[in-house]
């Protein structure tokens, strides 16, 4: 049940005063009361009431001033005033009019016009109260619309950064929030692999700088394409050089298989790549080093220019196993033998000194898939 509505009374007379609250208490109203235009300003930051009726006549400050002082009030602005006054009521209506009251009653009070005209200004008060309150629930929504904008503007800011490491299913289930988001640190054993071309400083020394891009534009295009078909995540490029990740930010299911048939794949259509270069005359190869292992992955960068990166001995040994790789080699660390040889035809290559590791690495070559 509401409260009932509230009405101060101010006169400093104490009869006028107890008679009209004693009529509107009668009535269900809450009074509060003041003998003064000093004392009823102080009681309405305190009573909040939802209408005055204030005496024109008082020492100290008059009605007229404590309309004025009312309407002066961001918060009190729109509040209902009635004077009353036993002076001439034409003159008092026009000043209290230019004091900004709502309405006039006449001494002595007659009750059923007292009456009538408090419950229509209570009315107007109530109609008041209810599109402030409206407007305040459209402020309310306009902020969580905005906010609501703004996290969905960060969520595609953030989906086109990712957009360039993913795949783009994978960047939708990040964006849906079906996966946990990628450029926060977080720690993951992952299958990594590492791709670049073997002649490749030879072939920037003696080629057009025109000609470089033009290899390196035709190399991306089909690497891009291949590991996206197969999932994997994009970790960087650098040059002929790209690093490739399986198991994050996605789990995968047996992420070394997952790697060494993208690799697979990817010998053959970059070997497609190899033929149209050669016959331009460009003597390049294609490699391969895959490893296995925990990284520490996330955000990598400064303010204005971060991207999704992976830490770790596991990044270092796909690189190095890269590098000793020859044309058409598929290079896997022992560990990613041990997990994907049952699926896969493979070839040891023996122990292989790795620049950065202290003992020698046994490496085997991938052949093929087995049927």
């Amino acid at each position: 049940m509401s409260a009932p509505a509230k009405i101060l009374v101010v006169d400093d007379t104490p009869a006028n005063v107890k008679l009209l609250k004693d009529l509107l208490e009668v009535k269900g109203y809450a009074v509060a009361t003041a003998a003064s235009g000093e004392e009823a300003l102080a009681r309405l930051a305190v009573e909040k009431p939802d209408l005055v009726l204030l005496d024109v006549m008082m020492p100290g400050l008059s009605g007229y001033d404590v309309c004025r002082r009312i309407r002066e009030e961001a918060a009190t602005a729109l509040l209902p005033v009635v004077l009353c006054t036993s002076l001439d009521p034409q003159t008092e209506r026009v000043k209290g009019i230019e004091a900004g009251a709502d309405d006039f009653l006449q001494k002595p009070v007659n009750q059923p016009e007292l009456f009538a005209r408090v419950k229509s200004l209570l009315r107007v008060k109530s109609l008041q109260d209810r599109v402030a309150h409206q407007a305040e629930e459209l402020r309310a929504w306009n902020a969580k619309l905005e906010e609501r904008v703004r996290e969905q503007v960060t969520e595609l800011e953030r989906y086109s950064r990712l957009k360039r490491f993913v795949s783009p299913r994978i960047g939708d289930l990040i964006l849906a929030g079906e996966v946990d988001d990628p450029l926060k640190t977080h720690r993951r054993e992952i299958a990594v692999v590492f791709t670049d071309l073997r002649g490749f400083t030879a072939f920037t020394d003696s080629a057009e700088p025109e000609e470089v891009m033009g290899v390196l534009r035709e190399y991306h295009e089909t690497l891009g394409n291949v590991v996206m078909a197969h999932d994997g995540t994009i970790e960087h490029f650098a040059g002929d050089g790209v690093m490739i990740l399986f198991n994050d930010p996605v789990p995968v299911q047996q992420p070394e298989l997952a790697a060494v048939r993208m690799a697979l794949d990817l010998r053959d259509a970059v070997g497609l790549l190899v033929l149209e270069w050669r016959k331009r005359g460009h003597d390049l190869g294609f490699a391969v080093g895959i490893a296995n292992g925990y990284a520490t992955m996330g955000a990598i960068g400064f303010e204005g220019r971060r991207d999704y990166g992976a830490i770790g001995p596991v990044c270092n040994l796909s690189a190095r196993l890269c590098a000793e790789a020859k044309a058409g080699q598929i290079l896997v660390s022992q560990r990613v033998c041990g997990r994907v040889e049952a699926g896969v035809a493979v070839e040891s290559i023996g122990e292989l000194a790795l620049k950065g590791f202290h003992r020698s690495v046994q490496a085997f070559n991938v052949t093929a898939l087995r049927q």
